[in-house]
């Protein structure tokens, strides 16, 4: 299966990045992470960097491709930011979303999971097959019926998650996929934060991708998307996205 990758990751209006995000790969496994941290005192750059680092180290000693062993990655990695966040005063309020795409390359599979709102999109021949549902206020408006897609984006609440990685007890919410993605080479993976698809509706994430020649033109098309939707908002979030592209060998 032939793959290629793309990473974009900008600090949008605000004074420093606290997005994060990174991959690894064996012969068999490719894992890519994606987080976006929140928290005073520099705690959101530090809580994005921990859960991408743990995810990607803990996925390395044992690759997590099956359902359970993703939940259980996932939760080790928020045992890890509670963990560090009792250790230093000034982390208390320190956490982070994450989403994590696990591919088997021999049997040619997907699996992701995810816990906030920083999500995972999958494409094939054109058309939108997979999307993460958000841990947020503004995604139960959305299945009650309450709001819609675009309501959701100008929504004064819309940045209220109800679950993050640094959650304690049964208020933490984190979704795996419990059937894998069968993978056969036409596909158009992306994983992104919030910051990224506030400004940029499905359709036109659909539309920069049908226009793209390759994964880092299809970002930077994304990017300038954000760029001018966010005009005159000059404290606009950072924005970070991961594509892969999918061929056959």
């Amino acid at each position: 299966m032939q793959i290629e990758l793309a990473l974009m990751s900008e600090r949008g209006g605000r004074d420093y990045n606290e997005d994060a995000c990174g991959h690894w790969h064996s012969e068999r496994y490719l894992c890519c992470v994606l987080a976006d941290g929140a928290g005073g005192h520099g705690g959101g750059d530090v809580a994005s960097k921990l859960a991408v680092s743990h995810v990607l180290q803990g996925y390395a000693n044992s690759p997590a491709h099956h359902p359970q062993a993703l939940q259980a990655l996932l939760l080790d990695t928020n045992r890890e930011l509670l963990a560090h966040r009792a250790d230093n005063p000034k982390l208390r309020n320190m956490h982070s979303t994450v989403v994590v795409l696990s591919i088997d390359l021999r049997d040619r599979q997907a699996l992701w999971g995810h816990c906030g709102d920083s999500r995972f999109y999958a494409f094939r021949d054109g058309q939108l097959v997979q999307r993460t549902r958000d841990h947020s206020l503004v995604q139960s408006l959305i299945d009650a019926g309450l709001l819609d897609e675009a309501g959701a984006r100008a929504h004064p609440k819309r940045s209220e998650l109800y679950s993050a990685l640094g959650t304690e007890g049964s208020d933490l919410q984190i979704s795996v996929s419990q059937a894998p993605l069968p993978l056969s080479g036409r596909e158009a993976l992306m994983l992104c934060t919030d910051g990224l698809w506030e400004w940029v509706p499905d359709e036109d994430i659909l539309a920069a991708l049908a226009a793209a020649p390759e994964p880092q033109a299809w970002l930077n098309d994304l990017q300038q998307r954000v760029l001018r939707a966010a005009e005159g908002h000059p404290k606009h979030d950072n924005f970070t996205a991961l594509a892969l592209w999918l061929g056959a060998d």
